[in-house]
């Protein structure tokens, strides 16, 4: 069922987006703007554009209703995420202190042994 909803939902987009772009504006195309009484399209002037309003209402409905199922679907799936997927970090244990070696002793002063903290 998934997978019917997404393969409708890749088609209706592909569609929009061809329609879209097959779409002439409102103002007309070149030929209407230096006089010409007709233009070239295979549906007559006004014919491609009732067909082409048609199927962009039709593939935009198609478009919004697998969204919504698609968005329904995967919620009642119980899907997992990717944050289901990391596992917490292994505790990280605290090493050994580090013994920094003493300053060197001036003339007259002994050295002195760092003091190991455990």
């Amino acid at each position: 069922m998934y997978a019917l909803f997404i393969i409708l939902h890749i088609l209706a987009s592909l569609i929009l987006i061809m329609v879209v772009l097959l779409q002439s504006g409102k103002a007309g195309d070149l030929a209407s703007t230096f006089g010409g009484a007709t233009s070239q399209t295979a549906f007559g002037a006004r014919g491609a554009a009732t067909i082409l309003t048609k199927v962009t209402t039709i593939s935009a409905i198609t478009f919004m209703v697998t969204s919504l199922s698609l968005s329904i679907l995967s919620s009642r799936v119980g899907s997992v995420t990717v944050m289901d997927q990391v596992t917490p970090s292994e505790t990280v244990t605290q090493e050994a202190p580090v013994a920094v070696p003493a300053a060197p002793a001036e003339e007259g002063e002994a050295a002195t042994e760092p003091e190991q903290n455990e």
